[in-house]
């Protein structure tokens, strides 16, 4: 992370708006979470917001705007396209995770839309399975903004807080202690997420043995 900090801190401020808010609307419209960090763009986008290369007011609004717009995107190719769309070739290696989704929307219904913004590969999944099942648009863009506006506005101050903390380390004991640290930090967060992902897709395996069709979400 420390190398996309010091990459972006190099660009102009208006860049650096466009990338983090492009990389939240690819992730979310044209299903790239896999491979899109549209969450750590955030968090780095609220780092530099700390270190003054960015206003964090205008970041988090842009990053709003973007995460609702593509899961509106999203939805609207999952709604024209239908079931194919979720068996394409780009999501066939991802089937279980299709899977995970339509059941999420089935136990959930709208609520799937607000719950899948805050796990990584149902980002970018919910939104296209919620227009394939028909839920109506006003109901999920209700739960899209919600989601959008909590999900940016949390990561964003996470990495203003992350950002300010290392700036407050660094002139107390020197840069490179507090580098150690703030890469122990990542390190720590990043273990502990891999675990909760292994034991929520454990339980979500489980669920998906009974592949019970979407429906009755609307």
């Amino acid at each position: 992370m420390h190398s996309v900090v010091e990459w972006l801190t190099g660009l102009p401020g208006p860049l650096v708006y466009a990338v983090v808010s492009a990389l939240v609307f690819a992730e979310d419209a044209l299903f790239l979470g896999f491979v899109l960090p549209g969450e750590t763009a955030v968090i780095v986008g609220g780092v530099l917001a700390g270190r003054g290369v960015v206003d964090l007011r205008l970041l988090m609004a842009v990053v709003v705007l973007a995460a609702v717009a593509g899961d509106s995107v999203g939805y609207e190719v999952g709604r024209r396209l239908g079931p194919p769309v979720l068996h394409s070739r780009p999501l066939r290696r991802r089937a279980r995770h299709v899977d995970n989704a339509r059941e999420l929307l089935r136990r959930r219904g709208p609520a799937a839309v607000f719950i899948g913004r805050f796990v990584a590969l149902l980002r970018s999944l919910v939104p296209a399975t919620a227009g394939v099942a028909g839920l109506p648009y006003r109901r999920f863009l209700l739960y899209n903004a919600l989601g959008g506006l909590v999900w940016s506005v949390g990561n964003a101050l996470l990495g203003y807080g992350a950002g300010a903390a290392y700036e407050r380390a660094e002139r107390l004991v020197g840069g490179t202690f507090a580098l150690l640290v703030a890469v122990a930090v990542v390190v720590a967060l990043v273990v502990w997420r891999v675990r909760r992902r292994r034991r929520d897709g454990d339980g979500d395996g489980r669920a998906d043995d009974r592949h019970r069709p979407v429906g009755g979400t609307a």
